[in-house]
C-alpha cells in the first residue's frame, strides 16, 4: 500500500495554479477557511486523502468553483 501526504507548499501551489482562494477551496472541502489556512501553514496535519479530492476537483473542472463559497452573517441577513 503506497501512501501519500500532500505537503503545505503542494497544497497552496495547487489551490493557486488552480485559481481558487482559501475561502472557496475550502467552501468546497466542507471545511473552514481557518483550517486549510493552518494545513497551508503546517499548523495542522493535511489528512492523507486531500490530495485525491483534489484530483477529483481538478477533473471537474469549474463546475464545484463557485459552491463553494459561503457568505458572511452579514450577506445571509439581506
Amino acid at each position: 500500500m503506497v501512501k501519500y501526504t500532500m505537503t503545505s507548499k503542494e497544497l497552496k501551489a495547487w489551490r493557486e495554479r488552480n485559481g481558487y482562494s482559501q475561502k472557496e477551496l475550502a467552501g468546497i472541502l466542507g471545511v473552514t477557511n481557518v483550517c486549510l489556512s493552518r494545513w497551508e501553514n503546517e499548523e495542522r496535519k493535511i489528512p492523507n486523502f486531500l490530495h485525491l479530492a483534489l484530483e477529483c476537483l481538478e477533473k471537474k473542472g469549474g463546475e464545484l468553483k463557485n459552491q463553494g463559497t459561503t457568505k458572511t452573517k452579514k450577506e445571509r441577513r439581506k
